[in-house]
């Protein structure tokens, strides 16, 4: 346990599978290219990418929905028994320019089975085919639609990495329109700054296996098309206090060989400040996402966190 008690240190050593999954990991093609030059490289006249499909196996350990919402795939997954009271919106990461990875049907699967919740997933159009604006809208509509038929306090926003800042900045939205908000918002290592100012990142970034400073600036800017990456409809971490004070309880989870950590720590501070009852989980020597490497203690750690904070 840390001096500030809102900032748990989950996990003080890595565990052996996540020691060599991060071994495995660091000689794999990169995820991301690790320099700004190769970002633009990949980004350059690409093929649109596609979402990674959904398992056949799901449709027999869940109850499917797939509908359209203007004009993209969104997927539920109920619990086998049913629809169940307590219903997340979850954003997929992938620095808004990425679709939906294999790894995360898997994690959200095991958010159906563990929480007992229904899950529901909009597969985004991606930047730059598409606008983040774009990927905005169809965040609203969703949750409007959800909201609709159910109680939002009922509701978890909840996304992994830019699907982290998607689910916060679709609740500051909400807080500016006045809309009904979300019951809680859980955040999987969330981008928050997408120009990534603050200096102490760089000490991070030789562990990271994933991020890298100049990528990630690169993909912000692409993501930002011109607007000013301090605004807090682009970067949430800026956001207004008055703002944040009306946020529903929050809970943050990082690794601490995240170049995220950072942010997470200042957001949390400005999360408090503001009133909120939010807290930060870090793990020692985990990866971006790791809660994703669902065999891992440290994954199964996040994700007991996960159940008890919706359960309350």
């Amino acid at each position: 346990m840390l001096t500030d008690t809102s900032i748990e240190l989950r996990s003080p050593s890595p565990s052996l599978l996540m020691r060599f999954v991060k071994w495995l990991v660091g000689r794999r093609p990169a995820v991301f290219p690790h320099d700004e030059a190769g970002f633009h490289a990949v980004m350059a006249g690409r093929a649109l990418p596609e979402d990674a499909p959904m398992p056949d196996g799901f449709r027999s350990r869940f109850i499917v929905e797939e509908r359209e919402v203007l004009g993209h795939k969104v997927v539920t997954l109920h619990p086998k028994s049913g629809p169940a009271d307590r219903h997340m919106l979850y954003f997929h990461g992938g620095g808004f320019v990425r679709p939906m990875f294999k790894e995360h049907w898997p994690l959200v699967a095991e958010m159906v089975k563990l929480c007992g919740i229904s899950v529901t997933v909009p597969l985004y159009p991606v930047v730059p085919e598409a606008s983040s604006s774009e990927q905005d809208d169809l965040a609203d509509a969703v949750y409007a639609e959800l909201a609709a038929g159910h109680d939002p306090a009922r509701i978890i926003l909840n996304g992994d990495s830019a699907g982290g800042h998607m689910a916060l900045a679709l609740a500051l939205r909400l807080v500016k329109a006045g809309g009904p908000l979300p019951g809680k918002l859980a955040l999987f290592a969330p981008w928050l700054d997408l120009g990534l100012a603050d200096r102490a990142i760089a000490a991070v970034e030789p562990h990271d296996i994933m991020l890298k400073i100049g990528t990630l600036r690169a993909c912000g800017a692409l993501v930002a098309a011109g607007r000013a990456i301090h605004d807090p409809a682009v970067s949430p971490l800026y956001a207004a206090p008055a703002d944040l004070a009306q946020l529903p309880p929050t809970r943050i989870w990082t690794g601490r060989h995240d170049l995220f950590i950072i942010d997470s720590r200042s957001f949390l501070g400005k999360l408090r400040a503001a009133g909120v009852d939010a807290k930060l989980y870090e793990y020692e020597a985990a990866p971006h996402v790791f809660m994703a490497i669902l065999p891992t203690r440290e994954a199964k750690d996040a994700l007991g966190l996960l159940e008890a904070f919706l359960r309350t």
